[in-house]
């Protein structure tokens, strides 16, 4: 069996008898202490500056030195080492002290026993060492909530940075975009312009075949101006400020259905449209964005005998959206992601006229407004556009 070694203490006391007392008190305590002794505060710190130390008892009162100086001086030069603070009832008030500045415990001479004596030696070296865990363990979470706040800038700084480039690359982008529409303008003006002069000039004298050519060149000529014109829209809109106010939906809808009643003359159409709510948005831009969905939801309705034309409100994910459905030809969902690039279509442009550039220009609108927009659909049963809005309320 393993005996533990004798806790090592320094006895700092001037005082013979106390010294006597205090040793034949911790001997009875079966080799559980090894008292050391000085009666000076100069070989106390000579003594702790050699190391081995585990517990001091400290009279504050020696011949070279006195009161609240006698402890600062032995913690300094031992802070890893618990301090007792061995006191007459006379300076109880001053042990209190040291305790409050970091003494784990005091005593007051006359009134001390073995066990007392015994426990108080083990309590304070326990309690010390809790106090260094401690200690150790806040500077540790101090030192990671720094990191965490050093990283936390770093990051700030870095998305700061890259919203700049990005904010700077689209502006670029859009300005791109806006010369080179408008640049393309004129020369498609000239190309259909001379291909008409050439028509009614030489129209008699040229081959079916030539004809032809001379059709098709001025049809992609004017289709090249309409994607343009779609184009510079789109570009215009990273331009156009935002200006919210609180508007009913119900309202832009009608318009937008009375607008497309030249087109639908004739057909079939069952408008359900549910009461909807006004919301903080800009009018003029949501009127384009349900004038493309409804434009939309007409045009892929062509085919049905009857179509059917729904446009209500919906919660998503605890969010209030809303949408347009439709029971025309749809689409394959795994071409989804493609819906809202300029130029992307899902349908031959032979079936289904368009230039791909109006789900681009419903997407800028939504995200301007802070919302977000997606498609449901399945092929020959019909599709359904749902979109968010989140800008800020008008002041």
């Amino acid at each position: 069996m393993t005996t533990a070694s004798p806790v090592r203490i320094l006895l700092v006391e001037d005082n013979p008898g106390d010294v006597l007392l205090i040793e034949e008190t911790l001997a009875g305590r079966h080799g559980a202490f090894a008292v050391e002794s000085v009666e000076r505060l100069s070989a106390a710190l000579t003594r702790l500056g050699a190391g081995g130390i585990e517990v001091v008892l400290l009279d504050l009162k020696l011949p070279d030195s006195a009161g609240l100086r006698t402890f600062t001086a032995v913690q300094a030069q031992a802070p890893d080492v618990p301090i007792v603070v061995l006191t007459g009832l006379s300076d109880e008030a001053l042990a209190v002290s040291t305790v409050r500045d970091g003494a784990q415990d005091y005593l007051v001479k006359g009134q001390v026993d073995g066990d007392l004596l015994g426990r108080t030696i083990r309590y304070a070296i326990e309690r010390h060492h809790v106090r260094r865990q401690l200690e150790s363990s806040e500077q540790q979470l101090r030192a990671a909530l720094e990191q965490i706040r050093n990283l936390n800038q770093d990051l700030e700084r870095r998305v700061a940075e890259r919203t700049s480039e990005l904010a700077a690359a689209y502006k670029e982008l859009e300005t791109f975009t806006y010369s080179v529409s408008h640049d393309l303008r004129a020369p498609l003006r000239h190309m259909n312009g001379f291909a008409q002069m050439l028509a009614e000039q030489m129209g008699s004298h040229l081959s079916p075949t030539a004809r032809d050519s001379l059709e098709r060149i001025q049809q992609r000529a004017v289709q090249m101006g309409v994607m343009v014109d779609d184009l510079l829209k789109l570009a215009r809109l990273g331009r156009q400020p935002l200006n919210p106010r609180l508007t009913p939906l119900t309202e832009i809808v009608g318009a937008v259905i009375a607008e497309l009643e030249s087109e639908v003359a004739g057909r079939p159409v069952e408008w359900q449209v549910r009461n909807l709510p006004a919301v903080a948005c800009d009018p003029g831009l949501l009127g384009v964005v349900f004038t493309n969905l409804l434009s939309n939801a007409v045009k892929y309705t062509r085919p049905r005998a009857l179509a059917v034309i729904e446009v209500g409100e919906t919660t998503r994910d605890g969010e209030r959206a809303f949408f347009v459905k439709d029971n025309g030809v749809g689409f394959d969902m795994q071409y989804a992601d493609r819906l809202f690039g300029v130029f992307q279509r899902l349908h031959r442009k032979e079936d289904f006229e368009g230039t791909g550039v109006g789900l681009a220009t419903v997407q800028r609108i939504i995200h301007k407004h802070g919302g977000r927009i997606w498609a449901e659909a399945t092929p020959d049963r019909g599709a359904s556009f749902y979109f968010t809005l989140n800008a800020p309320a008008p002041s």
